[in-house]
């Protein structure tokens, strides 16, 4: 009883200092590209986002009016600051000002 005590003992100490070596001998990985690091942080780049994204991340922005955002963004290029998304129909000053925190134009 008491050898398969120190058995127990003994096998779980082993075991709990292999963990730190394997860990230091993983490689690391590659930094990930930008557009994940802003999804991260939960920032919606205004010139990248499709239509799914621009509806989940942002509130009060519907399918519609992602789609206006998507559409203005084909017809007048890329945005330049947040602002001119006041140039979008249906996006108005309080809506911009709620999902301001939340974009930008990379």
């Amino acid at each position: 009883m008491r050898n398969t005590v120190l058995l127990y003992l003994l096998l779980s100490l082993f075991a709990s200092a292999s963990l730190p070596v394997n860990a230091a001998t993983q490689p690391m990985a590659e930094s990930p590209p930008t557009a994940v690091i802003e999804r991260q942080a939960g920032l919606v780049n205004l010139n990248q986002a499709d239509v799914m994204t621009l509806q989940s991340k942002l509130t009060g922005i519907g399918r519609s009016k992602a789609e206006a955002i998507v559409a203005y963004r084909s017809e007048h290029g890329a945005f330049e600051t947040v602002d001119e998304l006041l140039e979008i129909k249906g996006i108005g000053k309080a809506l911009l000002d709620r999902n301001r925190d939340k974009l930008t134009v990379k």
